[in-house]
């Protein structure tokens, strides 16, 4: 039977409870619930509903979020030393602290919590911290029994994180796409069938996906949108079947949210030599010197 070749990226939630009050334990709450202008509207509606008690709501989700550019033209591209250090100050980050991230789903379909902690994850863990995932979420911790707290948070003192500047490595650009399709990388499309067949509408004016590239959807690699991760075996198999764990990957979606459930589903089964395309198909669709494929048009 197989197991993960890196169990602490996950926290189970009565693990989790033990950690609770631990001054150097911090759990920030990324639960998205998003606006048709890309606002992130779940500190009211969901984190003030219910939450983990002192967790700190933390809005990954937002088009130019915490852990977003803000100067960039497309959401949610690689954010600057600057902004995520203040974001994450905050938040009350300090160096040496457990991160913990957990996130509900509102809308099953809409608003993944599994896809907002990944990218998060995947931000934070190459800025050098020490980052994990709750899994199954919010709706994992109440269906253990513990306590949810309500009301708005009590802000936190702030931190005096310091981060890497190094995490460019973990994004590819274009011309490492171009370089991956070439042999240098396995390129991976983390989107559905549909989208990656060219049924459905797509992230911008063209359809399909971007040509020589294999889909791993990155619903098969869970059991709810709640970070309910499947067990190792069959995510082993998953990936192997896909040649995601032999070598260099570059995985990318609509816009490297969805991309970051392969890329941590990769690390979880030690393959870090993984990038994501920052602008995935909301910036690569937009050139048609790129290749795409759209078999929807055969």
């Amino acid at each position: 039977m197989s197991e993960f070749a890196a169990p602490q990226l996950l926290v189970k939630a009565e693990e989790l409870s033990g950690l609770i009050g631990s001054d150097s334990v911090k759990v920030l709450d990324v639960t998205t619930r998003l606006t048709g202008s890309l606002e992130n509207t779940a500190r009211t509606r969901c984190f003030e509903h219910a939450h983990i008690p002192g967790s700190v709501f933390f809005d990954v989700g937002s088009a130019k979020g915490a852990l977003s550019a803000s100067e960039a033209e497309l959401p949610w591209m690689w954010p600057s030393i600057d902004h995520a250090t203040a974001n994450l100050r905050a938040a009350g980050i300090n160096d040496g602290d457990r991160i913990v991230l957990v996130a509900s789903t509102p809308r099953p379909g809409i608003d993944s919590g599994t896809m907002w902690c990944t990218r998060a994850w995947w931000t934070l863990h190459h800025m050098g911290l020490d980052v994990a995932i709750l899994r199954g979420g919010i709706e994992a911790w109440r269906d253990a029994g513990l306590a949810l707290a309500t009301g708005p948070q009590v802000d936190p003192a702030p931190g005096n994180v310091t981060i890497s500047a190094t995490g460019h490595h973990a994004r590819a650009l274009i011309p490492d796409v171009r370089a991956a399709l070439d042999g240098a990388a396995c390129v991976v499309d983390a989107l559905s069938k549909d989208n990656y067949e060219g049924r459905d509408p797509g992230y911008g004016p063209r359809r399909g996906h971007i040509t020589g590239a294999v889909n791993m959807p990155y619903l098969d690699l869970i059991t709810a949108e709640t970070a309910a991760f499947v067990e190792a075996d069959e995510m082993n198999a998953l990936l192997s079947q896909r040649g995601l764990l032999d070598g260099p990957v570059v995985s990318y979606c609509g816009g490297a949210i969805a991309a970051t459930v392969v890329a941590f589903c990769c690390a979880l089964m030690g393959n870090t030599n993984v990038r994501v395309y920052d602008g995935s198909l909301m910036e690569w669709t937009r050139d048609p010197s790129l290749p795409m494929t759209d078999p929807s048009s055969a």
